[in-house]
């Protein structure tokens, strides 16, 4: 390449600089300083230009690769989304695994890195706690269990997925990875990027089963506040599903078939029978860093039939709920194979998790599939009894299992830890100041444990976890299964693979069939049901086993014409086993049934339909809150004023909606002046839904104990709800000023997109080159656009429907999908956080599937062949 090189510049004695006055001179020397700054702040830039793209992967050309069979086509869209095209299965995911690698390795090692309990490998011994956690309950080393035990032709996928990984890290390293490499070598000098293997792939799965893991946080809150409240307080804290009013999955019991016998379309209903930002606690750090378990965790998804739809074949829309990552947690993709044969079956599109091979949720040529969070009770806390190094089982002592495990810690000495366990699970008190709370003083109040004092044996007090996810699953086998499914008989066949996390599955298929299935390794419990801590000396509190598949719940081809699940109850209170004290409380569901309900009555549903479900703003609390506040006034102009308009308010939760702001600052501030502020035993504000049905029957009891507040100088409902209405008005203007006309809920309510590494490193120079917003939104919790936020914090969105789509049986490529950030993964790519706004207006793109459909959305075309 030729070079042009500039003329070397000579003065003139003609030209010999003429005296100037010390002004002069003081402000020629004060503008040469700002341009010698100036210029070495854009030789910087230019370097961090130049290193933050110098990962950015190739889109067009050819790449050979080692190990590879065949060419493999890849080709994207404007949005990054790759398809990809192979001759066989090996090749597919192989190709596969080189595409994450290239959209989002930063993302698998730092997902590899919390799924080993390493991350202290990474960033100091910042992560020390962290790791001991993740070590004790021991996420890898059943991943590797899993991984030996896979049946052969699916280890081949991983180890496929994995060659195609190492292909690209074979010719990417560090920086050439991705940025994030950079930063953590000025930190981290010393670290190596080490191979993939299949164990990586599978242990996230175990990540995602934590993410959705249920009620093990509200076991925890009950058993550390048991002694602060009477029992009758407790189950009005805690009230009952309410199966009155709020819809369940599987409404009707009845005999059940086997799988693999599922009735064809037009059949009854077969439902089942029988120095990092640092956060609060360990199990907050985890969540953190994987997913937040807290509020708006959970998924709407709903399949409607082709009796209802003006195509004449079915809808399925699917919008899972978790937090808000950056990049987001799903990765698009579709997997084709050249010929679909026997050999090499995959023609597969949806969303899937970088790292993973295959897809998680979305649509092969023949059927689609949905999932939501089950919401069962999987997790169960068991306070033991210990002496030394034996635990107390049934009188008897028993020796408990121990292991050691190194944890190496970048800059500082290794530490080792000591992990035990018991029958019941390991150890978990010594890691965890919430379960070490429990252990310390387990007997505070009658209704703290299942058990009375009296019962327990000598010795310490400690606190186990038995989690359905501690043991070896088949979930890794149940993705490609699901990938490969042409009818009902095969989607129950995978659902039956699919043991954790716990989920609803719902189903449609091109013959016009709908349905829905419970999959999940689910217990049968003993003498106690999950709800607090249970006594695990006593072999009667054990699990008895798990619910048997043929008997968790299904329908195919229901008499309403559709399907809808929320994470609200499964089925009615005389199921035969019992699976959780703690649904989701069904707000959601209802709205959704209730809008597909009103929807058909007045014409056939159509995709767009199912979008403005999804997007769905209506508060169901705000409706409440202005039927209590009709009558209410406080005597001061700008809070009557407020209630003015929330009682002519629509209940729509829209960004734009100063009603809507008011409306949830009130909620807020009602529930802390009710649960919270001034309380000498302050009760747990988590779970909005929850809230909703406590407040609702608190409406209805006006002499309930709970409006009476000392300490605010309140008594009763009267009083309460003009405090409340008063100060909620007084925060607003504190917040955004008082004129009403100014007051919105989107800015208020706004998402921050915050990387989990370096965007919480603390440094905000660094933290800008990853973090991105905030972005106004809409909705709320127990909303059908669950964008969650946390009463009493403030009120920034911290859950989110992490992605959504709706898919057209009729006609694939008039389905509709879009995720939360964009498919990179690498900080300033187009495609890093390009579908934002999108989701943002709760809109959806289209999604080419057949090859005409991707042939003309195609932007960029790669071409992988074999080396040599």
């Amino acid at each position: 390449m030729s070079k042009t090189i500039a003329a070397p510049v000579t003065i003139e004695p003609s030209a010999q600089p003429r005296k100037r006055s010390v002004g002069r001179i003081i402000g020629a020397a004060a503008f040469g300083i700002v341009a010698a700054v100036i210029v070495i702040a854009l030789i910087a830039a230019g370097f961090v230009v130049w290193t933050i793209q110098r990962s950015f992967p190739q889109l067009e050309g050819t790449i050979a690769l080692e190990g590879l069979g065949a060419d493999v086509d890849v080709q994207r869209d404007e949005l990054g989304i790759p398809t990809i095209t192979a001759a066989d299965s090996d090749d597919l995911f192989f190709a596969q695994g080189y595409v994450h690698a290239q959209d989002r390795f930063w993302e698998m090692d730092f997902r590899r890195h919390v799924t080993s309990g390493r991350l202290s490998e990474l960033f100091g011994e910042s992560q020390l706690a962290t790791d001991s956690f993740l070590r004790t309950l021991g996420w890898r080393g059943i991943a590797a269990q899993e991984v030996a035990a896979l049946e052969p032709t699916v280890a081949g996928y991983y180890d496929a997925y994995a060659a195609g990984v190492n292909a690209y890290l074979a010719e990417h390293d560090g920086a050439d990875a991705s940025f994030e490499y950079a930063i953590l070598g000025m930190q981290n000098p010393d670290y190596e990027i080490e191979p993939w293997t299949p164990e990586d792939s599978v242990a996230w799965l175990k990540a995602m089963a934590w993410d959705l893991r249920s009620n093990v946080e509200d076991e925890t809150e009950r058993a550390l506040i048991a002694g602060d409240f009477t029992s009758q307080q407790l189950a009005e804290l805690y009230p009952r599903y309410p199966y009155d009013r709020n819809p369940v999955i599987v409404p009707t019991i009845s005999a059940v078939k086997p799988a693999g016998s599922a009735s064809a379309r037009g059949a009854e209903a077969v439902p089942a029978s029988v120095e990092w930002s640092e956060v609060d606690g360990v199990l907050a750090a985890v969540d953190a860093l994987i997913g937040d378990s807290g509020e708006g965790i959970g998924s709407n998804s709903w399949v409607v039939s082709g009796d209802l739809t003006e195509s004449g074949m079915p809808l399925l829309a699917n919008d899972p709920h978790l937090g808000a990552d950056l990049p987001s947690v799903w990765h698009q993709v579709t997997l084709r194979c050249r010929v679909v044969s026997d050999s090499c079956a995959f023609d597969v599109s949806g969303f899937g998790f970088s790292g993973v091979p295959g897809v998680i949720i979305g649509h092969n040529a023949r059927v689609a599939w949905g999932f939501t969070n089950l919401t069962t009770d999987v997790t169960d806390l068991y306070l033991e009894k210990l002496e030394g190094d034996s635990y107390w089982r049934d009188g008897v002592l028993v020796p408990l299992e121990e292991r050691t495990e190194t944890i190496r810690v970048a800059g500082g000495d290794d530490v080792e830890l000591r992990i035990r366990s018991t029958v019941n699970g390991p150890i978990v008190s010594s890691v965890s100041d919430d379960f070490d709370a429990i252990a310390s003083e387990p007997y505070t109040g009658t209704a703290g444990i299942a058990a009375a004092p009296a019962s327990a044996p000598t010795g310490e007090y400690a606190v186990s976890l038995k989690w359905t996810a501690l043991q070896p699953g088949t979930a890794a086998g149940s993705i490609f299964a699901l990938n490969l499914a042409a009818s009902f008989e095969d989607f129950r066949a995978a659902a039956e693979l699919f043991d954790v996390p716990a989920q609803n599955l719902v189903y449609a298929d091109v013959d016009g069939n709908i349905g829905y299935q419970t999959p999940g390794r689910l217990p049968i419990r003993g003498a106690g049901d999950g709800w607090m801590p249970q006594p695990g000396w006593d072999s009667t509190y054990a699990w008895q086993g798990f619910i048997p598949f043929d008997e968790l719940p299904y329908s195919l081809n229901p008499a309403e014409g559709y399907v809808v699940t929320a994470n609200n109850a499964v089925v009615s209170a005389d199921y035969p086993y019992l699976l959780t004290r703690d649904w989701d409380y069904g707000w959601r569901a209802a709205r959704v049934t209730d809008l597909l309900q009103r929807k058909s009555a007045m014409g056939k549903l159509t995709a767009d339909d199912m979008r403005d479900i999804q997007a769905d703003n209506e508060f169901v609390m705000g409706k409440q809150l202005a039927a209590a506040y009709m009558d209410v006034s406080t005597g001061r102009p700008g809070p009557d004023a407020a209630l003015d308009q929330l009682r002519s308010w629509d209940a729509q939760n829209t960004a734009a909606s100063g009603a809507a702001a008011y409306a949830n600052v009130l909620w807020d501030q009602l529930v802390t002046d009710l649960f919270v502020t001034g309380r000498q035993h302050p009760a747990p504000v988590t779970g909005q839904g929850r809230l909703f049905l406590v407040v609702e029957q608190l409406l209805e009891t006006p002499d309930s104990e709970w409006w009476t507040n000392p300490e605010l100088g309140v008594d009763g409902q009267a009083e309460m709800l003009e405090r409340a209405a008063s100060a909620a008005y007084d925060r607003l203007v504190g917040l955004q000023g008082d004129n009403p006309s100014q007051w919105n809920w989107g800015s208020l309510h706004a998402l921050s997109l915050t990387s989990a590494t370096f965007g919480l490193s603390g440094i905000a120079p660094i933290e800008m080159l990853f973090n991105r917003g905030p972005y106004p939104v809409g909705g709320g919790s127990s909303v059908a656009n669950a964008t969650g936020w946390d009463i009493g914090a403030d009120f920034e969105t911290v859950t989110v429907p992490s992605m959504r789509m709706v898919v057209d049986l009729a006609d694939f490529d008039a389905s509709r999908w879009n995720h939360l950030t964009g498919t990179s993964g690498h900080t300033y790519h187009p495609n890093y956080v390009d579908q934002t706004e999108t989701w943002q207006r709760a809109e959806l793109t289209p999604w080419a599937f057949t090859e005409t459909a991707v042939e003309a959305s195609t932007t960029h075309r790669l071409t992988l062949v074999p080396a040599g």
